[in-house]
């Protein structure tokens, strides 16, 4: 019986081992990761001691664009193309995330990210935007348009954190994985492949355009040096909770829009939202999950675009020109 259980336990021992190695993904370095991963518009520039990866393209009005957890400025690809010719679209790899990679000081806090964004911002001369965010990113947009209302002109908010979940759920598997110490040690070389495929797949409304390529710059550059210690970093760190009713202080027109199959942040949310915030516009994408403009980038780009361009007609009606 004794040497059956050695057997046993000898056995569970090597297919741990073979899980660990066949699992075990060294990272990727920060030159391999910008010769596949730059655009011919990509730009660096130092801010608090990171090289930040961004990008301007177009012309028009300036429309700041903000990534997710785990994404890039990638998300914004096919926005960019769609809106350029309106707008000057400015995207950005966020702190801990892309080609930036992790704040020197591993503050993480919100109030840190819109620190970090009104020194981008004024690093290239950018005073007066619109702002839209995504998920993590939409937190960002609607804490900077409380914490710098005169730099933000509208916001768009897409699937936006921020507020406490409207019905029941657990947060996603990842996120929990890395608020338990041991994992989170693990995660740290011993990155699975197959969840990233699973976040992905929770994410999408649709899994089928979760495709090959997709997976693999996610899981890429998620490997840049000191992204892995950064998401662990980020998702266990307390951070100071904006009270959601401050919404009501946000004057700019904001547009929500959200998926109405969102796994990670219900719909539920999006109503809530929109009952706090006094001038926003709301639409709802059926079958459509947490990431409406990579599912559905040319409708909502659409949308985006008639949306701030009614908003500068608003804004151009009302301004009074004193005769001559």
């Amino acid at each position: 019986m004794i040497k059956a259980i050695k057997y046993i336990a000898l056995l569970i021992l090597l297919l741990l081992g073979g899980a660990i190695l066949f699992n075990y993904h060294p990272d990727i370095s920060i030159d391999r990761l910008k010769e596949k991963y730059t655009y011919p518009d990509s730009r660096f520039i130092q801010v608090e001691g990171m090289d930040v990866h961004y990008r301007i393209t177009g012309q028009g009005p300036a429309l700041v664009l903000l990534h997710g957890t785990g994404a890039s400025l990638h998300t914004w690809e096919i926005w960019t193309a769609e809106l350029q010719n309106d707008f000057t679209i400015v995207s950005l790899d966020l702190p801990a995330f892309g080609l930036t990679g992790p704040f020197p000081n591993r503050d993480y806090q919100i109030r840190h990210y819109t620190e970090f964004l009104d020194a981008f911002t004024s690093a290239i001369e950018l005073d007066s935007f619109a702002l839209g965010g995504n998920s993590l990113g939409g937190l960002i947009a609607w804490r900077f348009a409380l914490d710098y209302p005169q730099k933000v002109q509208q916001l768009v908010l897409l699937d936006a954190a921020g507020i406490p979940r409207q019905q029941e759920g657990e947060s996603p598997l990842a996120f929990r994985l890395a608020r338990k110490p041991i994992v989170a040690a693990i995660m740290q070389k011993v990155t699975p492949k197959a969840l990233f495929k699973k976040s992905l797949y929770e994410v999408y409304g649709d899994p089928e355009k979760v495709t090959p390529m997709l997976l693999q710059r996610y899981f890429e550059l998620f490997r840049r040096p000191g992204n892995r210690q950064a998401y662990v970093d980020r998702i266990n760190q307390e951070d100071a909770i904006t009270p959601p009713d401050r919404l009501k202080e946000i004057e700019q027109p904001t547009l929500i829009l959200w998926g109405e199959t969102d796994a990670w942040i219900p719909v539920a949310n999006a109503t809530a939202f929109q009952d706090r915030l006094p001038n926003d516009t709301l639409i709802i994408y059926p079958e459509v999950g947490h990431l409406p403009m990579e599912e559905i980038p040319v409708q909502t780009a659409e949308d985006v675009r008639n949306f701030l361009k009614q908003q500068q007609k608003v804004e151009a009606q009302s301004t009074i020109t004193a005769p001559y």
